[in-house]
C-alpha cells in the first residue's frame, strides 16, 4: 500500500508536473529542440499511462512492481539516459510511421461512426423526450380536469346543500 502511493505521487510529480512545467518553458522560449524532447516525453508518457492502466491490475502483486514503475519514469526523464528520447525513436516513431495509414483510416471512420451514432442516438432520445413531453402533458391536462370537475361538483352540491 505505501509503496502504491509512494508511486503515485513519484508519478504524478516527476512523470506529470515536472514535465509539464518544463514543457511550458519550452513553448515559451520557442526552443524546438526542447518542445521536440518534451513532445517525444509526452507520446512515451501517454503509452506509459495506458499501459499501466492495465498492468496494474494483473501486476501488482509482482515483487517491486510499484518501484519499477518510480525507476521506469526516472529513466524516463533522466537527461543522462534520454528513455524518452531512446523508446521514441527505436520503437514508437518506426511503428507509427509503418502504420500511419492505418491508423489514420480507423481514426476517420470512428469519428465518421462516433458522428452518425450521435445524430441517431439523439433522433431517437428527442422522440423520445417528445413522446414523454406529450404523455405528461396529457396525463397532466386529464389530472386536472377531474380534479377541477371533483371541486365543482362539491361546490354545487354544497351549494344545494345551503340552499335546502
Amino acid at each position: 500500500m505505501v509503496s502504491w502511493i509512494i508511486s503515485r505521487l513519484v508519478v504524478l510529480i516527476f512523470g506529470t508536473l515536472y514535465p509539464a512545467y518544463y514543457s511550458y518553458k519550452a513553448v515559451k522560449s520557442k526552443d524546438i529542440k526542447e518542445y521536440v524532447k518534451w513532445m517525444m516525453y509526452w507520446i512515451i508518457f501517454a503509452l506509459f499511462t495506458t499501459a499501466e492502466t492495465f498492468t496494474d491490475i494483473f501486476l501488482c502483486w509482482f515483487p517491486f512492481y510499484y518501484e519499477l514503475k518510480i525507476a521506469f519514469v526516472a529513466w524516463l526523464l533522466s537527461p543522462y539516459t534520454k528513455g524518452s528520447s531512446l523508446l521514441y525513436r527505436k520503437f514508437v516513431h518506426p511503428t507509427l510511421s509503418s502504420k500511419e495509414k492505418e491508423i489514420d483510416d480507423c481514426l476517420v471512420q470512428a469519428k465518421d461512426r462516433s458522428y452518425d451514432a450521435l445524430v441517431h442516438f439523439g433522433k431517437r432520445g428527442l422522440n423520445v423526450a417528445a413522446t414523454a413531453a406529450v404523455m405528461a402533458a396529457s396525463k397532466g391536462q386529464g389530472a386536472l380536469s377531474e380534479r377541477l370537475r371533483s371541486f365543482s361538483m362539491q361546490d354545487l352540491t354544497t351549494i344545494r346543500g345551503d340552499g335546502a
